[in-house]
């Protein structure tokens, strides 16, 4: 089934366009990378340090008596979510100082607060400051590794300016999803790498078949020229990749609309990332591997000077 046929949209013609608005997602997502290092931006406890505990209550409770009971344990500055039902709540706390033995003062604070209504501690956790900084230079050559991986890999598959252009679409894709993160204040949690990480492989495999179009069509058109042949390229496989898409967007929106709090940023950061994905494969990718061939084609074709 194809959502589209026979189209004859014109990628590269539209590549400068598409170019400002990329420079304006990667200015972004740096601006967010840079806020990230210097500690500015909403990190979650994996990264900042701190604790959190998750309770199930015998009976529904309310959240603002639940934050009064802490704030009166000392416990102020808490960030509290309250699952489907009213009997569970997450408690997060960022770090400052030690986080040790945060998790116990949460839990006496609550018993004392709501005696005739006992809770039972269904998961807990405490990072230290230290552990937070180990997370974030991890999670940083994670995306660093990956983004090595894939340039070797293309240019083992094709060739080093097909790698180098996918690789810049995927670092591309990453700042774009983390910039939007970051404008919506939304907390950077180790769950959110895995989908940066998830995203970038989604976004290669998008690529590859973007890129293994054009290769095929490079040695059958060779009359045509270098924009006709990329252009043909990403229309013939663009009802793929709509089709491809849109049935990954439907799985993900699922787990956006019902897979719970937990989950919500994780479903969100894929959701976005499949978008952006797309968009590169068509607008990033290969309008650099076409400049880039047309600058080699240039220097070719310069006379030489005595």
């Amino acid at each position: 089934m194809e959502l589209l046929t026979n189209t004859k949209i014109d990628f590269i013609g539209r590549r400068k366009v598409a170019f400002l608005l990329s420079a304006g997602l990667i200015l972004l997502g740096l601006v967010a990378l840079v806020q990230i290092w210097r500690g500015a931006a909403n990190l979650g406890i994996d990264f900042a340090g701190g604790t959190s505990v998750q309770v199930r209550f015998r009976d529904p409770v309310d959240l603002g008596a639940v934050r009064g009971a802490l704030s009166q344990g000392g416990l102020a500055e808490t960030d509290l979510q309250q699952f489907v039902g009213g009997r569970r709540v997450m408690v997060r706390l960022k770090a400052k100082g030690e986080a040790a033995g945060t998790s116990a003062r949460v839990q006496e604070g609550l018993r004392a607060a709501f005696p005739d209504n006992p809770l039972e501690v269904e998961g807990s956790s405490e990072v230290g400051p230290v552990i937070g900084r180990e997370l974030q230079k991890a999670a940083s050559w994670a995306i660093i590794i990956s983004l090595v991986g894939i340039v070797l890999y293309i240019a083992w598959r094709f060739e080093l300016r097909f790698g180098v252009a996918a690789a810049i679409a995927t670092f591309h894709d990453v700042l774009a999803v983390l910039g939007v993160f970051f404008l919506l204040g939304t907390e950077i949690t180790l769950l959110v790498v895995t989908a940066l990480l998830t995203l970038a492989g989604y976004s290669l495999t998008d690529t590859v078949v973007v890129y293994d179009r054009i290769r095929e069509n490079l040695r059958a058109r060779r009359r045509e020229t270098l924009a006709e042949t990329i252009n043909a390229s990403i229309n013939q496989v663009l009802a793929r990749t709509l089709m491809t898409s849109l049935t990954t967007l439907l799985a993900v929106l699922s787990l956006l609309l019902v897979g719970g709090e937990v989950l919500r940023d994780f479903a969100l950061a894929l959701f976005l990332g499949i978008l952006v994905g797309s968009y590169s494969s068509w607008f990033v990718a290969s309008p650099i591997v076409y400049e880039w061939r047309l600058a080699a084609d240039r220097r070719r074709r310069r006379p030489s000077r005595a």
